[in-house]
């Protein structure tokens, strides 16, 4: 195997092992990828390769007026091959080739980095199908009746009423006792399962040479052998079984509700005055793969994109993560918008319901305690989460975050995190997508 064929198996596993995703979400250039399309970039490598140099006709070990001396140092760079010296700078980027993934395989390589297992939740029911024969009804057709059931049920009952019959024969036998008498003593003190009629028909049946034959019941136990129902099915087997319409159960296939897994995320962020370049870039950074993520894991995603100032409005995708800054700040306006757009159209009955927010903590006076966790409240959803963006550490008047967490604590429909720099922004993805996962 040659070296071009190393290669080729190099590239290969390269492609199937991608790059690392955390590098990729941290310091990759996600504007590459669509919310329906991720693109990951892949280094191509250049394979070292013998060949001539064809200004040199010499042959090898030949020197022509140049021949190295003793002490001579080896590889000495000719002039102008020192860096930063007589060369031009490097224009020209790296050459990289893109895995090209959909979003539901970018989530099963998130989930396998970050240890996750979220299991979505199917809501809307659009399908229902025929499972297994499991349920049973009365009534249906011959074909469906459960024989093996029916057998049972008669079988219990058969030995519920069986008893020696030859030993109550003989109990008639005794003299003075007719069927009243033994009827008495069978039901009372032998607690058999005989019917007066039976009896009856019985004594009816015995000539007159039968009756009086034993003078006593003693006498008569000492005489006749009792069996048990076990030694008497061994002897003679089951001739009959009573079957009866009531036992009668028919199977049905048990009807087996395929839900759709629908889910609406609601993305907020914060376009204030105070959210400079770095801030806005960590917030798209944070969001971008969310999108892919529960794009890839449910059968129907839509989502919301809401900006804010002072006041909230709702964009597009392209808009949401290109959008310059400028203005006050209320948080809660963004949150009113998130529930009036979820109670027109997403119920939660039917979606899966996220809302994502993110920004640098910074809120007008008492809007946070006031409004924005009352309306977090209000709105169900499986999980809220509040992303803040402080590339220089914590502001002096940036506490809507902490002020979230400290409300809620440890619940576990709402996740917080905090993004510093590039490096922070995977943990803050785990920190969220673990809170619902655990919520499951």
């Amino acid at each position: 195997m040659g070296l071009r064929d190393d290669l080729d198996r190099y590239k290969e596993v390269g492609e199937n092992r991608r790059q690392d995703l955390s590098e990729f979400i941290q310091y990759g250039d996600l504007g590459q990828s669509r919310r329906d399309e991720v693109k990951i970039p892949i280094k191509i490598i250049d394979l070292p390769e013998f060949e001539y140099d064809q200004r040199d006709m010499g042959g090898v070990g030949q020197g022509d007026g140049g021949t190295p001396e003793p002490g001579d140092p080896v590889g000495e760079p000719e002039p102008g091959d020192e860096d930063g010296e007589d060369g031009d700078p490097g224009e020209e980027g790296g050459e990289h080739e893109y895995y090209e993934m959909d979003p539901e395989e970018f989530a099963e390589e998130l989930d396998e980095q970050l240890g996750l297992d979220l299991d979505p939740k199917g809501k809307k029911v659009i399908e229902e199908k025929e499972g297994d024969f499991t349920d049973l009804t009365r009534t249906g057709p011959t074909g469906t009746l459960d024989f093996e059931r029916l057998f049972k049920k008669g079988l219990k009952r058969k030995l519920a009423m069986d008893f020696d019959r030859d030993y109550v024969r003989a109990a008639l036998q005794i003299d003075g006792w007719g069927p009243a008498k033994v009827f008495e003593w069978a039901r009372q003190q032998e607690n058999l399962p005989v019917s007066r009629a039976w009896i009856e028909s019985a004594y009816d049946e015995l000539s007159g040479d039968e009756r009086g034959v034993y003078a006593t019941l003693e006498e008569m136990e000492a005489d006749v052998e009792r069996t048990s129902t076990a030694q008497r099915i061994r002897r003679d087997g089951i001739d009959q079984v009573p079957f009866r319409r009531e036992d009668e159960r028919y199977r049905y296939p048990e009807i087996i509700e395929e839900r759709e897994k629908n889910v609406v995320v609601v993305n907020i962020r914060d376009v204030s005055g105070s959210m400079r370049q770095k801030k806005r870039e960590l917030v798209e950074r944070t969001f971008t793969p969310l999108d892919w993520y529960l794009q890839g894991k449910y059968d129907n995603a839509e989502f919301v994109y809401i900006a804010h100032d002072a006041d909230a409005w709702e964009v597009e995708r392209d808009d949401f993560f290109g959008i310059r800054s400028g203005g006050g700040t209320r948080i809660s306006s963004a949150y009113e918008l998130a529930k009036e757009r979820l109670d027109e159209e997403y119920p939660f009955s039917d979606w899966n319901r996220y809302v994502f927010a993110a920004g640098d903590s910074e809120n007008s006076s008492n809007d946070t305690e006031d409004k924005v966790i009352p309306l977090m409240e209000e709105i169900d959803a499986n999980l809220h989460a509040y992303v803040e963006t402080q590339p220089s550490g914590n502001a002096i008047n940036a506490t809507h975050a902490e002020e979230v967490q400290q409300h809620f604590g440890g619940s576990d429909d709402v996740a917080v995190a905090y993004i510093s720099n590039p490096e922070d922004v995977t943990d803050a993805i785990y920190e969220i997508l673990s809170t619902e996962e655990d919520n499951e």
